[in-house]
Protein backbone atom coordinates (compact mmCIF):
# COMPACT_ATOMS: atom_id res chain seq x y z
CA UNK A 1 0.00 0.00 0.00
CA UNK A 2 1.37 3.09 -1.08
CA UNK A 3 2.32 5.75 1.91
CA UNK A 4 -0.27 8.20 1.07
CA UNK A 5 -3.29 5.64 0.87
CA UNK A 6 -1.37 4.56 4.55
CA UNK A 7 -1.65 7.84 5.66
CA UNK A 8 -4.97 8.82 4.27
CA UNK A 9 -6.71 5.86 5.89
CA UNK A 10 -5.36 6.23 9.10
CA UNK A 11 -6.01 10.31 9.02
CA UNK A 12 -9.60 10.08 10.94
CA UNK A 13 -7.27 8.81 14.18
CA UNK A 14 -4.71 10.60 16.47
CA UNK A 15 -3.83 10.41 19.92
CA UNK A 16 -6.36 12.80 21.03
CA UNK A 17 -4.08 14.93 23.23
CA UNK A 18 -4.94 18.07 21.67
CA UNK A 19 -3.67 21.93 22.62
CA UNK A 20 -2.24 21.73 26.40
CA UNK A 21 -3.27 25.12 27.48
CA UNK A 22 -6.84 23.84 26.08
CA UNK A 23 -6.77 20.82 27.85
CA UNK A 24 -6.17 22.57 31.09
CA UNK A 25 -8.58 24.77 30.65
CA UNK A 26 -11.27 22.42 30.18
CA UNK A 27 -9.71 20.02 33.07
CA UNK A 28 -10.53 23.05 35.57
CA UNK A 29 -14.09 24.01 34.19
CA UNK A 30 -14.12 19.84 34.73
CA UNK A 31 -13.09 19.86 38.71
CA UNK A 32 -14.95 22.90 39.32
CA UNK A 33 -18.43 21.64 37.75
CA UNK A 34 -18.17 18.30 39.43
CA UNK A 35 -16.89 19.63 43.36
CA UNK A 36 -20.39 21.99 42.56
CA UNK A 37 -22.24 19.26 41.69
CA UNK A 38 -21.23 17.11 45.16
CA UNK A 39 -21.67 20.48 47.01
CA UNK A 40 -25.32 20.33 45.22
CA UNK A 41 -26.29 16.80 46.14
CA UNK A 42 -25.13 17.19 49.89
CA UNK A 43 -26.82 20.03 50.51
CA UNK A 44 -29.50 18.26 49.21
CA UNK A 45 -28.77 15.31 51.37
CA UNK A 46 -28.76 17.49 54.45
CA UNK A 47 -32.03 19.14 53.97
CA UNK A 48 -33.37 15.67 53.33
CA UNK A 49 -31.88 13.77 56.65
CA UNK A 50 -33.41 17.34 58.26
CA UNK A 51 -36.80 16.11 56.74
CA UNK A 52 -36.70 12.75 57.44
CA UNK A 53 -35.91 11.35 54.11
CA UNK A 54 -39.43 12.65 52.84
CA UNK A 55 -37.81 14.33 49.46
CA UNK A 56 -36.44 11.42 48.61
CA UNK A 57 -40.06 9.97 49.26
CA UNK A 58 -42.13 12.22 47.63
CA UNK A 59 -39.23 12.89 44.72
CA UNK A 60 -37.98 9.75 43.82
CA UNK A 61 -39.01 7.50 40.84
CA UNK A 62 -41.92 5.21 41.48
CA UNK A 63 -42.28 2.75 38.52
CA UNK A 64 -44.59 2.74 35.89
CA UNK A 65 -47.07 6.35 38.00
CA UNK A 66 -47.42 8.75 35.09
CA UNK A 67 -47.32 11.67 37.66
CA UNK A 68 -43.79 10.44 38.65
CA UNK A 69 -42.51 10.68 35.24
CA UNK A 70 -40.82 13.95 36.28
CA UNK A 71 -39.58 12.97 39.07
CA UNK A 72 -36.80 11.00 36.84
CA UNK A 73 -34.59 14.52 36.40
CA UNK A 74 -34.96 14.90 40.77
CA UNK A 75 -33.99 11.25 41.57
CA UNK A 76 -30.30 11.80 40.97
CA UNK A 77 -29.75 14.42 43.47
CA UNK A 78 -31.92 12.35 46.28
CA UNK A 79 -30.37 9.54 48.60
CA UNK A 80 -31.34 7.06 51.33
CA UNK A 81 -28.65 6.98 53.36
CA UNK A 82 -25.55 8.68 54.37
CA UNK A 83 -23.31 5.42 53.45
CA UNK A 84 -25.60 5.58 49.93
CA UNK A 85 -24.49 9.14 49.19
CA UNK A 86 -21.12 8.31 50.53
CA UNK A 87 -20.75 5.45 47.82
CA UNK A 88 -21.54 7.17 45.03
CA UNK A 89 -20.06 10.55 45.71
CA UNK A 90 -16.47 8.87 44.83
CA UNK A 91 -17.46 7.15 41.44
CA UNK A 92 -19.16 9.84 40.96
CA UNK A 93 -16.49 12.77 41.02
CA UNK A 94 -13.52 10.28 39.36
CA UNK A 95 -15.84 8.80 36.39
CA UNK A 96 -17.46 12.45 35.80
CA UNK A 97 -14.32 14.96 35.83
CA UNK A 98 -13.09 12.40 32.89
CA UNK A 99 -16.54 12.59 30.96
CA UNK A 100 -15.94 16.42 31.38
CA UNK A 101 -12.30 17.40 30.99
CA UNK A 102 -12.66 17.23 26.91
CA UNK A 103 -15.53 19.56 27.45
CA UNK A 104 -17.98 20.65 29.79
CA UNK A 105 -20.55 21.81 27.51
CA UNK A 106 -20.97 18.43 25.80
CA UNK A 107 -20.64 17.14 29.66
CA UNK A 108 -23.81 18.99 30.03
CA UNK A 109 -25.24 17.07 27.02
CA UNK A 110 -23.97 13.52 28.15
CA UNK A 111 -25.67 14.01 31.53
CA UNK A 112 -29.08 15.18 30.56
CA UNK A 113 -28.74 11.59 28.07
CA UNK A 114 -27.55 9.38 31.03
CA UNK A 115 -30.40 11.07 33.70
CA UNK A 116 -33.45 10.65 30.99
CA UNK A 117 -32.13 6.82 30.32
CA UNK A 118 -31.41 5.67 33.83
CA UNK A 119 -34.66 6.91 34.90
CA UNK A 120 -36.51 6.10 32.10
CA UNK A 121 -35.13 2.33 32.96
CA UNK A 122 -36.09 2.29 36.86
CA UNK A 123 -39.65 4.17 35.61
CA UNK A 124 -40.15 1.32 33.08
CA UNK A 125 -38.61 -2.21 35.06
CA UNK A 126 -38.60 -1.51 38.92
CA UNK A 127 -40.67 -2.81 40.92
CA UNK A 128 -44.24 -1.36 41.98
CA UNK A 129 -44.57 0.24 45.26
CA UNK A 130 -40.83 0.36 45.20
CA UNK A 131 -38.56 4.29 45.29
CA UNK A 132 -35.97 5.02 43.12
CA UNK A 133 -33.36 7.52 44.06
CA UNK A 134 -29.78 8.31 43.56
CA UNK A 135 -27.05 9.06 41.56
CA UNK A 136 -25.46 5.88 41.05
CA UNK A 137 -27.83 5.40 37.53
CA UNK A 138 -25.90 8.79 36.39
CA UNK A 139 -22.05 7.17 38.08
CA UNK A 140 -22.96 4.63 35.53
CA UNK A 141 -23.78 6.52 32.27
CA UNK A 142 -19.86 8.40 33.17
CA UNK A 143 -18.56 5.32 33.05
CA UNK A 144 -20.50 3.81 29.62
CA UNK A 145 -19.63 6.87 28.18
CA UNK A 146 -15.84 7.27 28.96
CA UNK A 147 -15.44 3.60 27.87
CA UNK A 148 -16.98 3.79 24.46
CA UNK A 149 -15.68 7.73 24.09
CA UNK A 150 -12.10 7.15 22.79
CA UNK A 151 -13.65 4.75 20.17
CA UNK A 152 -16.11 6.57 18.77
CA UNK A 153 -14.02 9.99 18.64
CA UNK A 154 -11.15 8.11 17.67
CA UNK A 155 -8.96 8.82 20.29
CA UNK A 156 -5.98 6.65 21.51
CA UNK A 157 -5.32 8.45 24.75
CA UNK A 158 -9.56 8.42 25.72
CA UNK A 159 -9.57 4.65 24.36
CA UNK A 160 -6.53 3.81 27.13
CA UNK A 161 -8.80 5.50 30.39
CA UNK A 162 -11.45 3.69 29.10
CA UNK A 163 -9.37 0.46 29.49
CA UNK A 164 -8.20 1.36 32.76
CA UNK A 165 -10.83 2.62 34.05
CA UNK A 166 -12.92 -0.42 32.86
CA UNK A 167 -9.60 -2.65 34.80
CA UNK A 168 -10.01 -0.92 37.89
CA UNK A 169 -13.75 -0.75 38.20
CA UNK A 170 -14.24 -4.34 36.90
CA UNK A 171 -16.24 -5.15 40.14
CA UNK A 172 -18.55 -2.44 39.18
CA UNK A 173 -19.91 -5.00 36.63
CA UNK A 174 -21.76 -6.77 39.42
CA UNK A 175 -24.09 -4.57 40.33
CA UNK A 176 -25.58 -4.74 36.51
CA UNK A 177 -26.86 -7.98 37.47
CA UNK A 178 -30.03 -8.03 39.61
CA UNK A 179 -29.65 -7.43 43.14
CA UNK A 180 -32.77 -7.23 45.73
CA UNK A 181 -32.50 -3.85 47.11
CA UNK A 182 -30.18 -2.42 44.65
CA UNK A 183 -31.70 -0.45 41.88
CA UNK A 184 -30.06 -2.00 38.98
CA UNK A 185 -32.07 -1.21 36.32
CA UNK A 186 -30.97 1.65 36.28
CA UNK A 187 -27.40 1.13 36.17
CA UNK A 188 -28.16 -0.79 33.02
CA UNK A 189 -30.13 2.42 31.96
CA UNK A 190 -27.41 4.41 32.69
CA UNK A 191 -24.91 2.60 31.10
CA UNK A 192 -27.13 2.02 28.18
CA UNK A 193 -27.53 5.79 28.08
CA UNK A 194 -23.35 6.79 28.05
CA UNK A 195 -22.36 4.41 25.55
CA UNK A 196 -25.35 5.98 23.25
CA UNK A 197 -24.06 10.05 24.74
CA UNK A 198 -20.71 8.36 23.31
CA UNK A 199 -22.05 8.46 19.66
CA UNK A 200 -24.44 11.12 19.42
CA UNK A 201 -21.55 13.28 21.26
CA UNK A 202 -18.67 11.72 19.17
CA UNK A 203 -16.19 14.79 17.26
CA UNK A 204 -17.30 15.18 14.20
CA UNK A 205 -14.63 15.42 11.82
CA UNK A 206 -14.34 17.06 8.05
CA UNK A 207 -13.50 14.09 5.76
CA UNK A 208 -10.28 13.95 3.94
CA UNK A 209 -10.03 16.35 1.08
CA UNK A 210 -11.42 15.39 -2.22
CA UNK A 211 -9.03 15.40 -5.52
CA UNK A 212 -8.73 18.19 -7.40
CA UNK A 213 -10.56 19.11 -10.07
CA UNK A 214 -8.40 17.83 -13.40
CA UNK A 215 -7.28 20.64 -15.36
CA UNK A 216 -8.22 22.13 -19.51
CA UNK A 217 -6.47 19.18 -20.98
CA UNK A 218 -5.90 16.87 -19.14
CA UNK A 219 -7.35 13.00 -18.90
CA UNK A 220 -10.80 13.18 -17.34
CA UNK A 221 -11.11 16.84 -17.30
CA UNK A 222 -14.16 18.16 -18.29
CA UNK A 223 -15.04 21.33 -21.02
CA UNK A 224 -17.84 23.87 -20.69
CA UNK A 225 -20.69 22.57 -21.55
CA UNK A 226 -19.74 18.93 -20.77
CA UNK A 227 -17.37 18.91 -23.62
CA UNK A 228 -14.74 16.61 -23.42
CA UNK A 229 -10.90 17.01 -24.69
CA UNK A 230 -9.85 14.52 -27.77
CA UNK A 231 -8.79 11.77 -26.00
CA UNK A 232 -5.69 11.75 -28.84
CA UNK A 233 -5.17 15.35 -27.51
CA UNK A 234 -4.86 16.69 -31.08
CA UNK A 235 -4.24 20.38 -30.58
CA UNK A 236 -6.05 20.72 -33.69
CA UNK A 237 -9.27 19.28 -32.73
CA UNK A 238 -9.10 20.99 -29.07
CA UNK A 239 -9.15 24.08 -31.31
CA UNK A 240 -11.97 22.94 -33.44
CA UNK A 241 -13.94 22.26 -30.34
CA UNK A 242 -13.39 25.97 -28.60
CA UNK A 243 -14.08 27.15 -31.86
CA UNK A 244 -17.84 25.40 -32.38
CA UNK A 245 -18.21 26.87 -28.35
CA UNK A 246 -17.58 30.37 -29.61
CA UNK A 247 -14.79 30.72 -27.27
Amino acid sequence: MADSERRTRHAGWDLGAGDPATVIAEARKALFVMVGFLAILWVVQIANVADHYQLTVSYGIKPREIGSLPDILTAPFLHFSWAHIEGNSGPLFIFGFLAAYRGVTKFFGVTAVVILTSGLAAWLTESAQSVGAGASGVVFGYFGYIMVRGFFDRHAIDMLIGAVMALCFAYQFSVLLPHQGIGWQAHIGGIAGGVLAGWVFRDRRPGPAGRAPALPGTPGALGRKGTAPPADGSRAELHRQLDDLGL
